[in-house]
Parts: structure tokens; sequence; C-alpha cells
């Protein structure tokens, strides 16, 4: 059976990463660190934080940032009534270049819902 886009986004970021680790001094390191601190539950709960990286991610056009943070916000309970609104800010801030981004995110989030409306205004 092949693996779906998200699984194979998961094991290829899984394998990279503990590639960078064998090879990473402190600062890489480090900054890895910030990375996974900033993302804790604080006076910003972790959604939010998500959602806060997601929209950063489609305004930069990192399709593998968009990615991962699409995961986490489906791990965090984010349903596509959120998602859309989150990403419609992405696109004013990011103008019509990230339409190509927000329809890779939007064919990854449609894998994680399994293509089901997770949300009752018909948001998808």
């Amino acid at each position: 059976m092949s693996q779906t886009r998200v699984e194979q986004f998961k094991e290829e970021r899984e394998r990279l990463n503990r590639l960078v680790m064998e090879y990473a001094g402190l600062s890489i390191k480090r900054f890895h660190g910030l990375d996974a601190q900033v993302y804790r539950q604080g006076t910003l709960s972790r959604k939010t934080k998500e959602l806060l990286g997601l929209v950063a991610s489609l305004v930069l056009r990192c399709d593998d940032c968009i990615q991962y943070h699409l995961l986490r916000c489906h791990q965090e309970g984010l349903n596509s009534a959120e998602l859309m609104e989150a990403l419609a800010i992405g696109l004013v801030v990011g103008g019509s270049i990230t339409i190509p981004h927000l329809r890779g995110a939007m064919e990854v989030w449609d894998e994680l819902v399994g293509g089901k409306k997770t949300s009752g205004k018909g948001n998808r």
C-alpha cells in the first residue's frame, strides 16, 4: 500500500532531522531547542501558536513549514473554519503569490480530515 503525502512527509522529516542532529553543533542544537520551546503551552495555547506558525509559513511560502504546522494544528484540534480564517489572513498579508502554497495546504488538510468537513459552516 502506498503512503499518503502526510505519512511520507512525516517519515522524511524525521529522517532528515536525525541526519541534521548527527552533524549539528551547539548553535544548531540550541536553535532546535528554542524552536521547540516557543511552541509549548504558555499564555498562548499551543493551538494559537501553531496557527501563528502556519500563517507566517504561508506568508514566507515555505511548503515544508506549512505542512508541519498543518499537522500540528490538526493534532491540536483545529477545525476547518478556524483554518480558513487563519489562511485568509496569510493570503491578505502575503498576497496572491501565496495562492499556490494555499492550494497545497488545502490538499494536505483535506487528507488530514479525510475529505470530511470539520465544521458546521461548510468550510473545508
